[in-house]
């Protein structure tokens, strides 16, 4: 099984990604101009079909589309297949095995205990949360507090890199097309995210000073994750990209905010037992009140309209229920690898 920092792949998974990844570089109309696109589609959804009961196609999986996420999320330093046809179709056939996936990790009898009332609804989505598994994870409450050495926080900021170094982007992804409260809500969170103005406290920036203190590389940050932070990343761009994924964007993002506060309190206890540079835990200390203030925010001005329709009731259960699955598989891997 292939480790955060020794991301081993089969054989034949390496040779595809060494055939594959180099494109994503290329003009579009090279990859459009790929001599059997059946077959890459094929390859794909192999991958797809194997990622459910093998951790290398799993890593593999999450990995490839990370990748061409980037081509999405960052500015290019040179020729990029973006726009290619064939990559479309490839990041399709990606996104579907991946939220198919997820989807199976969910009990459909769930869906059946959703109250109508939109008030209820949400004391409802907060006690599935609260009686789900990641809720007080032991690897925040048990180890991260108690139990953790500094290079133990070094590997937790790298696999956490994979959402927190880029949330004000998936922010502003979220908010097109929405109006009046909903977006006025995301465009308060987005404005936390960019440090009211201050350049030197954008949330980002002070991400990064977590990594500079511990030395962590970019080549770390972008060839050393796990299959399960990859898909933590991966899930949260997918759902703030597509319109019609934003219910489960909305319910995902309440899951996130509503949790970071307490797990934050543990990493901050952590960096403080260890005696850690104060400057480097400001990110989390920040995010211990802001992400307080805005679960309360989101759950009474965008989840509590939205719950008026019960398609939005569903998807926003779905998106949380991701999150609080996705969260879990990832918190039990760290946890068994230290």
């Amino acid at each position: 099984m292939p480790t955060p920092t020794s991301p081993a792949r089969p054989a034949t998974d390496e040779e595809f990604l060494a055939d594959f990844l180099p494109r994503l570089t290329r003009p579009a109309e090279e990859l459009d101009a790929h001599p059997d696109p059946a077959a890459l589609l094929e390859a794909v959804a192999d991958l797809g079909r194997r990622a459910v009961g093998d951790p290398d196609a799993f890593f593999t999986q999450q990995y490839l589309l990370s990748r061409i996420y980037g081509l999405h999320t960052q500015l290019p330093t040179g020729p990029t297949a973006e726009t290619s046809t064939v990559l479309h179709a490839v990041t399709r056939r990606l996104e579907q095995d991946t939220a198919d996936a997820e989807d199976s990790w969910i009990d459909p009898a769930l869906y059946d205990g959703m109250p109508d009332d939109p008030a209820a609804f949400v004391a409802w989505l907060k006690g599935v949360a609260r009686e789900h598994p990641v809720f007080k994870h032991p690897y925040y409450h048990r180890f991260l507090r108690n139990e953790a050495t500094p290079d133990d926080l070094r590997r937790f900021v790298l696999q956490e890199s994979s959402v927190d170094s880029r949330f004000d982007d998936l922010l502003a992804a979220m908010q097109i097309g929405t109006d009046g409260v909903t977006k006025m809500e995301i465009a308060k969170n987005f404005w936390d995210e960019m440090g009211n103005g201050n350049p030197a406290e954008v949330h980002t920036v002070l991400f990064d000073r977590i990594i500079r203190h511990f030395g962590i590389t970019d080549e770390e940050l972008s060839e050393h994750l796990s299959a399960e932070a990859l898909l933590g990343g991966n899930l949260a761009v997918l759902i703030c990209r597509y319109r019609g994924l934003f219910a489960e964007a909305v319910g995902h993002l309440a899951i996130a905010e509503w949790l970071a506060p307490d797990r934050f309190s543990q990493v901050l206890h952590a960096w403080q037992r260890l005696d850690l540079p104060p400057d480097g835990i400001t990110y989390h200390k920040l995010h211990i009140g802001i992400d307080a203030h805005h679960a309360s925010a989101w759950f009474a001005h965008v989840v509590k309209p939205m719950a008026d329709s019960p398609e939005a009731r569903r998807a926003i259960t779905r998106g949380a229920l991701w999150r609080l699955n996705s969260s879990g598989r990832y918190l039990d891997r760290i946890l068994n690898l230290v």
